[in-house]
């Protein structure tokens, strides 16, 4: 079953953050572990409700497993302090369904 990297990534300064080179290696260390992106900082429009993130990540993985075991690894995890330096992040993971709704 598919899981899904929720993230709300608000880099400090964007400029910085594209010039860590940041952008570029976690599309390809994702896509080892079986990870797509599926959105990455497009326009946003609040519906209903308070809860607006301020610049939203959806990355697609075969399962909860392989998110887990990528957002873990040794590969992405130098990656991650450059993240944690250079944007306030908020990040949750959640399991997709086995099958769609009847």
């Amino acid at each position: 079953m598919a899981a899904y990297l929720l993230a709300d990534v608000v880099p400090h300064d964007m400029e910085a953050y594209r010039a860590s080179g940041y952008l570029e290696a976690v599309v390809r260390l994702a896509a080892d572990d079986g990870g797509r992106y599926l959105a990455r900082g497009g326009d946003m429009q609040q519906l209903e409700g308070d809860w607006l993130p301020r610049r939203m990540v959806i990355i697609e993985f075969p399962s909860m497993a392989d998110l887990r075991a990528w957002y873990a690894s040794e590969a992405y995890a130098p990656w991650r302090e450059v993240r944690q330096e250079l944007a306030d992040s908020r990040i949750v993971a959640v399991d997709g369904l086995e099958a769609p709704p009847a």
